[in-house]
């Protein structure tokens, strides 16, 4: 039988115990060696054991052991241990960053709506603001190019309590969607913009894992292009799910799309 051997260490050198404190998603933490501070993005089980993955105010990502007595909550030091596996770990905030309702019921559609131009514009919105839109009750609806945008919108008939706002690809001066956006805009109706070509480019390279989106030569589809400048097949569709596969929040986007989603979803909620 193995025999008790008493700690013999003077209590003044003995280690105080610290809290456990789950690494949930956005605590807020320093790590104790590097003074590297940020929140938490998730936890991961390694062969080295169990790491935590830190983003802080810049955007950085840095991986981080989970070793007890490693970090700093509120300025005590704490050992961050693994969220229980018992249920879902609920996020404090949605993706497009607002703060997080659990169990919140949808909202009625509103008369209002946001028009974007396409398919995969859409897909990004739901992606980032679909839980916002939904507590507020807007419907994002796409229309295959802006061209018949006039019609649309006359057909809509925009009032104070149905304001329309539409969100146009590529809109700098001069261009055909600047001219149609003029012609459209007014006191219940909101064009606004982004500058790039398409919605591809307004996800960060970053994210996407590429240095920097291909300059496409004029007169080639775009889209094709990126895919044959990238080394990616030639399917349109399947680059467009890779893309937006690598989006989980706000902080994948380029800050021109986010500001022209935000502005247009408080011009269609917020009355006169």
């Amino acid at each position: 039988m193995r025999s008790y051997q008493p700690d013999l260490t003077p209590p003044w050198k003995r280690s105080a115990p610290v809290p456990e404190v789950p690494a949930e998603p956005d605590l807020v933490v320093e790590e104790v060696a590097s003074g590297f501070c940020g929140a938490v993005i998730r936890c991961e089980k390694t062969a080295q054991g169990p790491t935590v993955t830190l983003e802080d105010r810049f955007g950085k990502h840095r991986v981080f052991p989970m070793e007890p007595r490693g970090f700093l909550l509120e300025g005590k030091v704490v050992t961050l241990v693994r969220p229980s596996a018992g249920g879902p770990v609920r996020p404090t905030r949605t993706a497009s960053g607002s703060v997080a309702v659990p169990g919140a019921r949808a909202r009625v559609a509103r008369a209002g709506r946001i028009y974007v131009e396409g398919r995969h514009d859409a897909e990004l919105v739901e992606r980032v603001w679909g839980d916002d839109l939904r507590i507020e009750g807007v419907v994002v609806e796409y229309l295959e190019g802006v061209d018949d945008l006039p019609a649309i919108v006359a057909e809509f008939a925009p009032g104070p309590d149905a304001r329309l706002g539409v969100l146009v690809d590529h809109l700098v001066p001069g261009s055909k969607e600047s001219r149609i956006a003029a012609e459209v805009t007014g006191g219940h109706v909101l064009v606004v913009g982004h500058p790039y070509i398409d919605v591809w480019e307004a996800v960060k390279p970053s994210s996407v894992g590429i240095d920097a989106w291909p300059v496409v030569p004029k007169g080639q589809d775009w889209k094709t292009g990126v895919c044959r400048a990238l080394g990616w097949p030639e399917n349109t569709g399947a680059a467009w799910q890779r893309i937006l596969s690598t989006v989980r929040s706000y902080k994948d986007l380029e800050p021109q799309l986010l500001g022209r989603v935000e502005e247009l979803i408080d011009f269609v909620t917020v009355p006169d």
